[in-house]
């Protein structure tokens, strides 16, 4: 039998990125947006009369009255807040990174297993449609190169500009390193990594060299005081070249044929990363099904990023 219920979601702090989890939810036709929470009440209230939906005391009470629940805070609440809510044994979508550490990220992956509730990260470049092009390459990579640039996010009354409370790494750059661990499916035996805080009291700008056991290499850079934006990674494989730019959702292929070097447009049907996402995430929810980007999955994107800081760290000693 079809499960046909409206899927009742919340979503918990609705800054910068938050209010478009609230605004994806209100035009899904099988979601009811019960209610939002945020420490700032003007504008918790400015983001409720947008989308039609109620504000709530606390978060606990919104907790009470959902089933599943978007977490869009700052790093370093993730494992309280999503905690505190898996503990009612509500399923729960939490940005990524999924914690600030890698204890706090196996203790909400423990929580959940101990709950029997979803727990999905949002890793939202794994929605992206330019992807469904790597995924369907039959050859492991043996050369990945990855950039994710970007400007320095705004200042805020009274807080930390958004992301800037953890490193580069963990902002930006842990999107790729998610999705290199995706593809390569290999052990990194060697970090060789740099990075300078410039702005912030981690680091701005990262730059680290991963060697796998199957011997791939992967390149990523990141960085959060760019004059631009980009977000590209390009793969070698043993008979190809492939160039995608997630932001511009294009992609190329480059073959070796008799005559020469074949270039091919990719086509992609383009759409919204986010909005996948918490697409897919409804569709766990009701069919009880496995996350794309598990919290187990993130647990480990977490681990190589912070191995990285470390790397970074004990470089400067």
């Amino acid at each position: 039998m079809t499960d046909s219920r409206k899927i009742r979601t919340g979503v918990v702090g609705v800054g910068s990125l938050g209010q478009w989890h609230a605004r994806i939810y209100s035009e899904m036709d099988d979601v009811e947006l019960v209610g939002i929470y945020d420490a700032n009440k003007k504008r918790a209230r400015e983001i409720a009369t947008r989308y039609h939906t109620t504000v709530f005391a606390t978060v606990d009470e919104l907790a009470d009255a959902c089933e599943a629940l978007n977490i869009v805070v700052p790093t370093d609440k993730h494992r309280a807040v999503a905690g505190a809510i898996i503990e009612k044994n509500r399923h729960v979508l939490v940005e990524k990174p999924i914690a600030a550490s890698t204890t706090e990220a196996e203790e909400l992956v423990e929580l959940a297993q101990q709950h029997n509730v979803i727990l999905q990260v949002g890793h939202v470049e794994r929605f992206n449609p330019v992807l469904t092009v790597l995924n369907t390459a039959k050859q492991k990579p043996l050369y990945v190169e990855a950039l994710r640039i970007a400007l320095y996010p705004p200042q805020r009354l009274g807080l930390l500009p958004r992301g800037t409370e953890v490193s580069v790494i963990l902002d930006l750059m842990i999107h790729d390193l998610e999705i290199i661990l995706h593809l390569v499916q290999s052990k990194v035996v060697d970090i060789r990594a740099v990075g300078v805080p410039v702005l912030s009291k981690t680091e701005d700008i990262a730059n680290v060299r991963l060697r796998f056991e199957n011997g791939c290499i992967a390149n990523v850079t990141a960085s959060r005081i760019s004059m631009e934006k980009q977000r590209k990674i390009r793969m070698f494989l043993r008979d190809a070249y492939i160039s995608l730019d997630y932001q511009e959702q294009t992609g190329k292929v480059l073959r070796k044929k008799l005559l020469g070097i074949e270039q091919t447009d990719i086509p992609i049907h383009k759409g919204e990363p986010l909005a996948l996402e918490l697409r897919a995430f409804v569709d766990c929810v009701r069919n009880r099904s496995e996350p794309v980007v598990s919290g187990e999955h993130a647990a480990e994107a977490l681990k190589l990023a912070v191995a990285i800081c470390q790397s970074i760290r004990k470089g400067q000693t």
